[in-house]
C-alpha cells in the first residue's frame, strides 16, 4: 500500500507594513494641518476682542409704508425710501456716530451688514453720510436678514384678510401663502447668528494687528426680522416675541457689552425704553444678568440650571 502525503497548506503570505497586497511600498498621507496654519487669522495668542456694540436699525419710512398699494405693483425687493425715509436714515447715522464717538477712543470704527432690499440699501447710504471713509470698516450684504417674504405680488384685500387671520392664528407661526412664517425667519436668522458668531470670534471684520474693542457692528434690516434676531440670540419664547413692539422706521436698539463682556441691552438703554419695546420682568432680569455676568462656563452652567429649575420646578 503506497502512502500519500498529504499536501501541506500554503503558507499566508506575509506582507510589510509600508507595503501593499502587491509589495509596493505605501506612501504616508502628510500630517493635517494645525489650525493655526488653517486658519492664519486663529494663530493670535490672545483672543479676540468682542465688538462693543451690536446696533440694530430698522430701514427709514419706505413707499410701502405710506401707501400699501405700491406692493401690488412693485416688488417687495425694489420698493425704496421716501424723502422722509432718507432723513430718517440720515438722522439715524448721526446718532449712531454720537454714540460710537462718545466713547472717547481714537481708533472706533463701524462695520456693517445689510439686507439686499432697497430701501435697506438706501438706508444704509444714509446711515453712511455720518462718517468719514476710515471709519468704516467694511459692509456686507447678507440676504438671511431680508424682509419677511409675504408672497411675491401683494393683493390689498387678500393681504388684508391674511393678517387678520395671522392675528387668530399667532404672529410668529402663521405663513403667508407662497411666503414666510416668522417661524421660517428664525430658522434663516439662526444661520446669520451663527456666521455673525463665528466673525466675531476670529475678527474677521479686523485685520490682523488692528484688532480693537472699539468695533461697532451694525445690522441694517427690517422690523420683524430684527426682532426674530433677538429672540434668537437671547433664546426668548415665542410668547415673548409675541409680546415685542415693532421698531420704528430709523429707529435702532444697541446691544452692548457689559461688565463681563456679554451683550445686553440695559446697558445702553433704560428699563422704561425696553418695557416700551415689549419686554416683562423676566426678560429685564434676563438683561441685568447679561450686564453683569462674566464670560466663563460656570456662570453659563448656573444659568442653565436656573432656566431647567423654572422650567421644571421641584415635584412633591
Amino acid at each position: 500500500m503506497v502512502a500519500i502525503a498529504s499536501p501541506s497548506l500554503a503558507a499566508p503570505p506575509r506582507f510589510r507594513c509600508c507595503e501593499d497586497t502587491h509589495g509596493r511600498r505605501r506612501h504616508r498621507p502628510p500630517p493635517p494641518l494645525a489650525p493655526e496654519a488653517q486658519f492664519p487669522e486663529r494663530s493670535m495668542a490672545a483672543p479676540c476682542p468682542r465688538p462693543r456694540r451690536i446696533i440694530l436699525v430698522r430701514h427709514g419710512q419706505s413707499e410701502g409704508n405710506v401707501d400699501e398699494s405700491v406692493y401690488t405693483r412693485v416688488p417687495d425687493p425694489k420698493i425704496g425710501l421716501t424723502p422722509k425715509g432718507w432723513r430718517d436714515a440720515e438722522e439715524c447715522g448721526l446718532r449712531i456716530r454720537d454714540l460710537v464717538a462718545g466713547d472717547g477712543a481714537d481708533d472706533w470704527k463701524v462695520y456693517f451688514y445689510v439686507s439686499p432690499y432697497r430701501r435697506t440699501l438706501e438706508t444704509l447710504r444714509g446711515l453712511g453720510k455720518a462718517f468719514e471713509r476710515s471709519r468704516i470698516a467694511g459692509v456686507r450684504e447678507e440676504p438671511r436678514v431680508r424682509e419677511q417674504d409675504f408672497g411675491n405680488f401683494q393683493d390689498r384685500e387678500k393681504m388684508r384678510i391674511e393678517k387678520e387671520i395671522r392675528h387668530r392664528y399667532g404672529r410668529f407661526f402663521y405663513r403667508f401663502p407662497n411666503g414666510e412664517s416668522a417661524a421660517d425667519v428664525y430658522d434663516r436668522i439662526t444661520g446669520f447668528r451663527e456666521t455673525l458668531r463665528a466673525d466675531i470670534d476670529i475678527g474677521r471684520f479686523q485685520p490682523p494687528g488692528e484688532r480693537s474693542p472699539n468695533m461697532n457692528l451694525v445690522i441694517v434690516s427690517h422690523g420683524l426680522t430684527l426682532r426674530v434676531f433677538l429672540m434668537r440670540w437671547y433664546k426668548w419664547t415665542v410668547e415673548q416675541f409675541e409680546g415685542l413692539n415693532n421698531f420704528d422706521n430709523g429707529g435702532m436698539l444697541v446691544m452692548q457689552t457689559g461688565s463681563g463682556g456679554r451683550y445686553s441691552l440695559l446697558v445702553h438703554h433704560t428699563v422704561e425704553e425696553l418695557r416700551a419695546f415689549g419686554l416683562t420682568e423676566a426678560m429685564l432680569n434676563d438683561q441685568m444678568w447679561y450686564r453683569t455676568v462674566a464670560l466663563d462656563r460656570e456662570n453659563f452652567l448656573l444659568m442653565v440650571k436656573i432656566s431647567v429649575f423654572l422650567l421644571f420646578p421641584l415635584m412633591e
